[in-house]
This record gives structure tokens, C-alpha cells and sequence, in this order.
């Protein structure tokens, strides 16, 4: 596998991921627990902080990779 290959493959996962993520978010307010749905929402926020930071860190990657062909 290449760095090009690497990269689209994390970026498939990283979309995956968000899907699941947001697939998560209509299911707290089922748990009918206020401070348990308040840390679940956190963490979730957080989860998708994080894989938007190994986007962004994909994305430079391939601009770093791009502007040392010119």
C-alpha cells in the first residue's frame, strides 16, 4: 500500500466513523438519564473532534505532498 492509498483508506475510515458517530447521537435521549446522555453527547462531540483532526491532518499531507511536485 502507498501513501495515496494509505491516506484514502483512513479517509474512508474517518467517514465511517463519523457515520457511526452521528448514527449514535438520535439514541441518547432513549437513555432518560440527564446526566448520563449530557457525558455521552461530550464524548461523542469529542470522538468527532478528533477524527476531524486526522482529516485535517490527511488533507495537509496530500497539499505537503502535492506542492513538492511542482
Amino acid at each position: 500500500m502507498d501513501k495515496s492509498e494509505a491516506i484514502r483508506d483512513l479517509r474512508a475510515k474517518c467517514d465511517e466513523l463519523s457515520r457511526q458517530i452521528t448514527a449514535m447521537h438520535p439514541v441518547v435521549p432513549k437513555l432518560q438519564d440527564a446526566p448520563t446522555q449530557n457525558e455521552i453527547i461530550r464524548a461523542l462531540f469529542e470522538l468527532t473532534k478528533n477524527v476531524e483532526v486526522v482529516k485535517k491532518q490527511l488533507l495537509r499531507l496530500e497539499k505537503r505532498d502535492d506542492s513538492t511536485v511542482l
